[in-house]
Formats: C-alpha cells, sequence, structure tokens
C-alpha cells in the first residue's frame, strides 16, 4: 500500500470501537486505537498519514478511565489542546460547520478510500460488513454514534472495500505487519535527514537510513538498506556489533544489545531492551528481550519479560496453514499465515531456556516457568511451573502487582489506579 499525501486541512476525527472483534491480550490494559501495529500505533498512524485532528475516543465504559489516561501519556489531545474526550463529543465538535469523519478503532492502515468518503456514507469491510468508518455531518454526529458503536449503519448509505480492512484476531496484526511498517517508515523519515554513512558503521544498499540526533550508534553496527529503509528514533542505543536489516524501525529509548540481528520488517517500540534474533516481530514498548534466542513473526505486550535463551518457531514443519487455539476456553481457528510465532499479552514472563512453539498465544499476566515447550493457548495470570506439585495456578491480585509496580518502577513508570483496577478486573475475570 503507498502511503498517501497528508490533508493539507485537517478534519476533525472521532475513533470508536465496535462490539465486534476479539483481540485479547491486545487490548486487555489498552484502547484498541493505542495497539501498536507497526512503528506506530493505529491512532497515531491514521493521525499523520491522513491529517486527522482527532476529538474524542468512545470506547467500552468499564475501560474510559484507563483510556482517558493512556491516550494523554501517548500524546493525543484534542484540536483545542484539552484532554480527548471520551464517550462524549465535545461542543466544538458538534457546532462546527465541517463533516466528522468516524473510524473504527480496529482499522489498522490510513486506506485512500478514508479521505474520499461522501458526507451521510459509511465504508464496509466486504466479508464482514463491518463498519470501516463513516462520514457524517456534525450535527447528526450525537444521533448517529450509538448506532454506529453497536455496528448499525440506519441511516447512513453504505459502500464496501474488497479485501481485510479491519483487525478481528490478534495475528491479523501479522496480516497488515508489512504494510503498516512501510507506511510508518516512509512517515517517520520524512521528518528526519537521512544519514547515508556512520562513523565505524557498515551501511549495505540505498534505501533511506534515518537516526535521530540523540540515538547512538556504536562502531561495527551493519545497516542493510538493500531491501528496506531503517529508522532508529530518539535516545535509541545500538550496541556494538549488531546487524538491523531493513525495513525495521528501533524506538525511542530503546536498547538493541551487543550482537543482536533484527531481521525485516520488525518494529520495535519504546523503551525496550532487545538481543538475539529478532524477525517480523512487533513489540509494543517496555518490553525485555535481553538475551540471545530467536524471535519471529510475533507480537510482545508491554512488560514481558523473556529469559535467557527463550526461543520460538515461526514455521510448522509441514509448512503448513498454522492452526491456532486463541481463548483457554475457545476451539482452534484457521490464521491464513504459514509463517506465525507467538504473540504474547502484557507482563508475560518467560523463565530461562523457555521453547514456545508455532501459533502460542500467552495471554495477559502468564508466568512460564515450566520445563515442557509453551504451545496452544495459555490462560491469563496463570503460573505454569515444574515445582512441586507441578501444573498451572494463579497469581492472587496483591501479588501480581506487587511485582508489576517493582517492574514498572525500573523505568520510571508508576503503577497508576487505573492501571491497577484494570489488571484487579481480569484477575477477577470480569470484564
Amino acid at each position: 500500500m503507498s502511503t498517501p499525501a497528508p490533508h493539507t486541512s485537517p478534519a476533525p476525527a472521532i475513533v470508536f470501537d465496535d462490539p465486534f472483534g476479539s483481540l485479547a491480550p491486545l487490548d486487555d490494559l489498552r484502547p484498541r486505537a493505542l495497539i501498536r501495529s507497526g512503528g506506530h500505533t493505529m491512532l497515531a498512524r491514521h493521525q499523520h498519514v491522513l491529517g486527522l485532528s482527532f476529538a474524542a475516543a468512545f470506547v467500552p465504559a468499564h475501560t474510559a478511565t484507563l483510556a482517558q489516561e493512556q491516550f494523554a501519556a501517548d500524546g493525543h489531545t484534542a484540536p483545542d489542546g484539552q484532554p480527548l474526550a471520551i464517550n462524549h463529543i465535545p461542543q466544538s465538535t458538534i457546532s462546527a460547520a465541517r463533516p466528522v469523519l468516524l473510524i473504527n478503532s480496529r482499522c489498522v492502515l490510513p486506506w485512500p478510500l478514508l479521505r474520499h468518503l461522501t458526507v451521510g456514507t459509511a465504508l464496509l469491510e466486504e466479508d464482514t460488513t463491518h463498519i470501516v468508518a463513516a462520514m457524517v455531518d456534525a450535527k447528526d454526529c450525537q444521533a448517529l454514534l450509538p448506532t454506529i458503536t453497536g455496528g448499525g449503519t440506519a441511516g447512513l448509505l453504505t459502500e464496501t472495500m474488497p479485501g481485510p480492512a479491519l483487525i478481528s484476531r490478534p495475528w491479523h496484526i501479522r496480516h497488515f505487519r508489512d504494510a503498516a511498517i512501510s507506511t510508518d517508515l516512509a512517515m517517520l523519515q520524512h521528518a528526519q535527514e537521512n544519514v547515508q554513512t556512520v562513523p565505524s558503521c557498515t551501511v549495505i544498499g540505498m534505501r533511506p537510513l534515518t537516526i535521530a540526533p540523540t540515538a547512538k550508534v556504536y562502531p561495527g553496527t551493519i545497516f542493510d538498506c538493500e531491501s528496506g529503509g531503517i529508522h532508529v528514533a530518539s535516545d535509541a542505543i545500538i550496541r556494538p556489533g549488531c546487524t538491523i536489516i531493513g525495513p525495521a524501525i528501533i524506538g525511542p529509548g530503546t536498547t538493541v544489545l551487543d550482537r543482536a540481528i533484527i531481521k525485516a520488517n520488525t518494529a520495535i517500540g519504546p523503551q525496550c531492551k532487545v538481543a538475539g534474533e529478532i524477525g517480523g516481530t512487533i513489540f509494543q514498548g517496555f518490553a525485555n528481550k535481553s538475551h540471545d534466542g530467536h524471535l519471529g513473526d510475533s507480537w510482545i505486550g508491554q512488560w514481558a519479560n523473556l529469559g535467557a535463551g527463550t526461543t520460538n518457531s515461526n514455521l510448522l514443519n509441514t509448512y503448513g496453514e498454522v492452526i491456532v487455539k486463541h481463548l483457554p476456553d475457545g476451539s482452534n481457528e484457521r490464521t491464513g499465515q504459514q509463517f506465525l510465532g507467538c504473540i504474547l499479552g502484557d507482563h508475560v514472563k518467560m523463565a530461562i531456556c523457555t521453547r514456545i512453539m508455532t501459533g502460542a498465544i500467552v495471554h495477559t499476566g502468564a508466568m512460564w516457568a515450566a520445563g515442557q515447550a509453551v504451545t496452544g493457548c495459555v490462560p491469563p495470570f496463570a503460573w505454569v511451573t515444574d515445582a512441586a506439585p507441578p501444573g498451572t495456578k494463579f497469581f492472587r491480585a496483591d501479588k501480581f502487582l506487587e511485582i508489576a509496580q517493582t517492574v514498572m518502577a525500573r523505568r520510571g513508570t508508576k503503577l497508576s489506579p487505573a492501571y491497577a483496577a484494570s489488571i484487579a478486573a481480569l484477575l477477577a475475570g470480569k470484564p
């Protein structure tokens, strides 16, 4: 997908959740619009590429407080500089004379069709008929939003777009990954002066290499830009002997440790520490894989920690389609993917030398300290160990929150009351 030019005049926009899709663990502890699906979150990609100015977000009521906090932490504010409105439309948007673009939070890419919608029209995903986006008059927005957020199209004309347009399962991130990273690279590198040579480093190929002025690149680094560009963001550190193969994005404050190999179509979010061999993987941010071991075609949540030697498989020995079990009480589902590693939720911990099998999904807060390989679906907050008696236990809320607070403090982050309440609700099995 080619990157569209930004709007010259930003349109007011609202991002909304609908009742469809099952994305856990990606959206357990964040609004769907803030899931990192490449170098950027979905919301940031729409904002920058389409030139949108978001005024509000509509999320499930039980997530509203956490959403308000996280949108602010991610730097998203309304056009007037006020916090993004949550589950209500600002009066300034209602009284505006311009149309308002409503975008489904499950929409990963800034599809060109979004900028050409006529007022009173909803764009639907062809296979599911779920709403991708809608353009409405500001005066009609208040009345139409309850219908739209419920998945309905009453009062709207409809158009359909072919092919997948929305993520409905966690592994759909893998389907959109390459296009999302390509779009994000173009956006990041447009704003940063290209660096073609780096002292004491080797640069291969002619695709753009951009390095933020505050990033630190040690001698001996190899940047392979033959097949795609590479962007190293502010305050990132690339230690000696690393090889980075584009397309790749190294996020703000992230450290790539000595002799690491970062392979194509990898986007590492902010404040991570990574090492070993990593390819085709997205890190949400604030995660550690700081030792040797392979990680491929995966998504890694915040505050996850992979012990030394942890290695995953991203290809079946039959070379066939990967079948996964998404939910602990769910059934097997086809992914349509030949290469699919693992999905690790926030606060997941893997002991040293853990083997993670193809298509494993490990839900939020689980800890794996058993000798056998991780397979299938691991329930949230499960504590799997070989210690007597072996088997699966579950974290107590007070103990889990104590550990989370300690882990987050190491990166200068506090465990807020809203975040703690969301974790406690998950632990209790509540929505």
